[in-house]
């Protein structure tokens, strides 16, 4: 099997992942997936997509991360990792979908205005 990639985004991050046979090692930005992402809430939405759909020790995966915070870049991450199965076995895709992983979340920070302290909040109003 090649190797296959695919990409996910949320808000600003950018998880580009590459896939291929192996024993089921997670590579984040060339380390180790527990070194990277410290927190067991993080690795387990990493980690959905592939217990989902039981392949967790199959696939070795190399992922490059960029942008965002913590959180962000592990949705991105799942988002790229159920991309690829996809991309692996289409028949997968009804499975992932109904659990939600397929979704690319679009919601993205308001830009702050000019004129106003932030992007909705405004300065208060004085009639006189």
């Amino acid at each position: 099997m090649e190797v296959i990639n695919a990409i996910g985004r949320r808000k600003t991050a950018v998880a580009r992942v590459y896939v291929s046979e192996g024993k089921g090692n997670i590579t984040i930005n060339k380390r180790p997936m527990e070194e990277y992402f410290t927190l067991p809430t993080l690795q387990y939405i990493v980690k959905q997509p592939l217990e989902l759909l039981g392949v967790t020790g199959q696939y070795d995966i190399k992922v490059n991360l960029d942008g965002g915070g913590f959180k962000g870049q592990a949705e991105a991450l799942r988002l790229g990792i159920a991309r690829a199965l996809v991309a692996i076995n289409a028949e997968d895709k009804t499975k992932l979908k109904a659990a939600g992983f397929m979704t690319r979340d679009p919601r993205e920070v308001e830009r702050k205005k000019p004129g106003q302290p932030k992007a909705r909040k405004r300065f208060q109003f004085s009639k006189r």
